[in-house]
């Protein structure tokens, strides 16, 4: 039988044993290239500037549509039973009671005042967040931004002169270096585990932008968020994921270089969002183009094996700019050689919106070179912030039991006043029901607020908006957002 190997999100979930780790203060100094290694200089210096992060969802109500049992509700309601045309084979609410989720995971201070990088997935829907420092200081922290695209998250504590961990650059990383992972894994408190570098711009399309640095340094559950460390003791890496088919550690293990989080971090302080540069196009490793042509039978030359195959061209991006059409092939962006995708996306994964890059291209084997202005999603080169509530320009609540019963809705948010503002300008009034934006059940104000946010950053800033009027009435509005 085959074996099946999964990605699996280094997020500890079950009670462990926790044991805190002692730190010899001895000075040192880092290693010399050429000489042998030593990771205890590494190990010193991250150890307590990587923290324990404590994850807690509440238990909540929900409210969930199942299939009705027409025995169960012949028994419960005979009448109702034989008044239903259905026959009581219909749907029913019922309310569920979520149970409160614990996990752990790691995070690495990053400045004296508090800032602490960890992955998205670490913080991802945390009612409460917990922070304990290698002395076993304890404090709670906010979330400042996350970035699900790049699997990064930035919160912050409220403390002063804290210990940090140089950054280091994490394209100067080379394949065999030695590398440390350290982090809090089944809750085993500053943990070290060494190895090299395996590989480095590694795409597991587990996210929308990925460039891993691979390595056979041990990272397992409790590891997410932890730093990865060279010899010289510089943050190269914020560990994210394992290769495994068990969800423990098999040989190899992935982080997030320097070169993405550090654009991530100046951003999420800076605007919020992270600003994305656009190139315009999508498309796919050469080799990987050149080998699904072969298995249709059909031989392709494009003048490389090496490169990023553009498979279209957005009409109004950077790529158009340029002259490039569907078929060329990527090879340079700003004087780095491109063999793959991966590379591509850390090259643009440093940029923002307005920059200008200078791309090479085969196009029928032929090399060009073109310097271009990368654009954001929505087609400018404007600072992109998400947007809040505000922008609606209106005051909302859930529904209530009441017009639940009378409107024969199951959830919504109503408008209960509307000033000037992205409402108004649509023809959205006081009392209208919001049930659905862009296609998502809005159940809350809480996920209101998301849909918002999400919509105002993305290619097509809009809000279609379905709901029904206190008369009982459906209704339909395409607001636009305006930054």
């Amino acid at each position: 039988m085959a074996s099946t190997v999964a990605l699996s999100l280094a997020l500890w979930t079950a009670p462990g044993i926790q044991a805190q780790a002692s730190t010899n203060n001895a000075d040192k100094v880092a290693p010399l290239p050429g000489q042998p290694v030593d990771l205890t200089y590494a190990a010193e210096k991250a150890i307590p500037a990587v923290v324990h992060i404590r994850y807690v969802q509440n238990s909540k109500t929900k409210t969930v549509r199942v299939q009705s049992d027409p025995f169960e509700d012949f028994f419960s309601d005979p009448f109702g039973f034989f008044g239903n045309p259905n026959g009581g084979g219909g749907s029913q609410e019922r309310k569920i009671q979520t149970p409160k989720r614990e996990a752990t995971g790691s995070g690495v201070i990053i400045s004296t005042d508090g800032y602490i990088v960890t992955n998205n997935h670490v913080v991802d829907g945390a009612d409460e967040l917990t922070v304990t420092l290698n002395d076993n200081r304890e404090f709670s922290a906010r979330i400042v931004g996350t970035d699900k695209t790049t699997d990064l998250a930035l919160i912050k504590v409220d403390a002063k002169n804290l210990p940090t961990l140089p950054i280091g650059d994490s394209e100067k990383l080379k394949v065999g270096e030695w590398v440390i992972a350290v982090g809090n894994p089944f809750n085993l408190n500053s943990t070290v585990t060494a190895g090299i570098v395996s590989a480095k711009a590694r795409s597991l399309y587990a996210n929308g932008v990925e460039s891993f640095i691979q390595t056979d340094a041990a990272i397992n559950p409790g590891n997410s968020g932890g730093a990865l460390v060279n010899a010289q003791g510089e943050l190269v890496g914020i560990n994210a994921m394992l290769y495994s088919q068990t969800g423990s550690y098999s040989g190899y293990g992935f982080a997030i270089p320097t070169a993405i989080m550090n654009k991530v971090v100046d951003d999420l302080k800076k605007y919020g969002s992270v600003q994305r540069a656009m190139l315009g196009i999508t498309g796919s490793d050469v080799l990987n183009y050149i080998n699904s042509q072969k298995e249709d039978g059909k031989d392709v030359d494009l003048g490389t094996n090496e490169g990023v195959y553009v498979n279209k061209v957005e009409d109004d991006g950077a790529a158009a700019e340029a002259g490039m059409v569907k078929g060329d092939v990527i090879t340079m962006l700003d004087g780095k050689q491109i063999t793959k995708m991966a590379e591509m996306q850390e090259v643009l994964a440093g940029k923002r919106p307005g920059d200008k890059v200078t791309i090479t291209y085969l196009h029928n084997k032929n090399k060009h070179t073109k310097t271009v202005t990368l654009k954001n999603a929505q087609g400018t080169t404007e600072i992109v912030k998400p947007a809040d509530l505000d922008v609606l320009g209106g005051n909302f609540r859930e529904v209530t039991e009441s017009q639940k019963k009378q409107l024969g809705i199951s959830y919504g948010v109503e408008v209960v006043k509307v000033a000037k503002g992205a409402l108004q300008n649509a023809g959205v009034a006081r009392g209208f029901i919001i049930q659905k934006i862009n296609d998502t059940p809005v159940k809350t104000i809480d996920e209101l607020q998301k849909i918002v946010k999400s919509a105002s950053t993305s290619k097509d800033p809009v809000l279609y908006v379905q709901g029904v009027w206190p008369t009982g009435k459906k209704a339909y509005f395409a607001i636009p957002l305006d930054n």
